[in-house]
């Protein structure tokens, strides 16, 4: 079984939501990113995002855009991403998603990219630039190997292409909190809570929330509805704040990592 199914099981029997922190693979550094996901699972964190690093994203804000910037400075590509995980893999079983542009995929090959994919250890992957409608072929190949490719719901889905995500919905959904590219937020959306009751009254899928949420007040308002609170640009703040003050990033990064995991699953 699909270890983002085991987990996400094993949250729903608790009653609780995943709390998924994003990455940017190698940013500061390779070391320093595997430092930060076997530290941020100590910190309560239950699923990972990793970031693959690209030239071009399509829906990161400038937080994110810039550590994709400088790791491709420090010369970092895709195989050493594979590495990565594959190294975590020897100490760590948390559940691995990769956020990768359909770009490097295709550069790949699909299917090359999900062999590789899974025998590195990574269990699924959103792919922001891949269209539902042009994704069902993919999504067969990757079932086939037991791979998950998330697709996302904007508030601004049509019904027509919420439905196509749901039919085609494999590991969980990933339902964009707010309207634009990615970005800490210092308010979410009004109608937030019904969009995502709206979404899950359509699939027993899990739904996981992303974009935007920078405060422990959104982490455990979203917590509430969603199965799953994700949280990047956030992080990535601390982790380069410390870096530029000379401080421990793996530190700063788990104590917030810490304080959002719990407020996402306060009841």
């Amino acid at each position: 079984m699909n270890r983002i199914d085991c987990k996400f099981s094993e949250l729903r029997e608790q009653g609780v939501p995943a709390f998924i922190p994003f990455f940017t693979a190698g940013d500061p550094d390779l070391e320093t990113t595997e430092k930060l996901i076997t530290a941020a699972e100590k910190a309560g964190a239950d699923l990972i995002e990793l970031g693959f690093p690209y030239s071009d994203p399509i829906a990161d804000g400038p937080t994110i855009q810039a550590s994709y910037t400088r790791a491709l400075d420090r010369g970092q590509r895709t195989q050493d991403v594979f590495r990565l995980v594959s190294s975590l893999r020897e100490k760590s079983e948390i559940p691995v998603v990769a956020m990768i542009s359909y770009s490097l995929v295709f550069r790949m090959g699909f299917e090359s990219f999900v062999d590789e994919a899974l025998e590195a250890g990574i269990d699924g992957a959103t792919i922001p630039d891949l269209p539902v409608e042009e994704s069902e072929d993919y999504q067969a190949i990757a079932a086939g190997r037991g791979f998950h490719v998330v697709n996302f719901v904007t508030p601004e889905t049509t019904d027509e292409r919420r439905d196509a995500v749901v039919r085609l919905a494999s590991g969980f959904i990933y339902y964009i909190a707010v309207r634009g590219i990615t970005g800490a937020r210092a308010s979410l959306p009004d109608d937030l809570v019904e969009n995502i009751d709206r979404l899950k009254s359509r699939t027993d899928v899990p739904v996981a929330v992303g974009f935007g949420i920078s405060q422990p007040e959104h982490a455990r308002s979203v917590g509430r509805v969603a199965d799953g609170v994700i949280v990047g640009s956030a992080i990535l703040k601390r982790i380069n704040k410390a870096v530029d003050e000379g401080r421990d990033p793996v530190g700063a990064a788990s104590a917030f990592i810490e304080e959002m995991a719990r407020a996402a699953k306060q009841r």
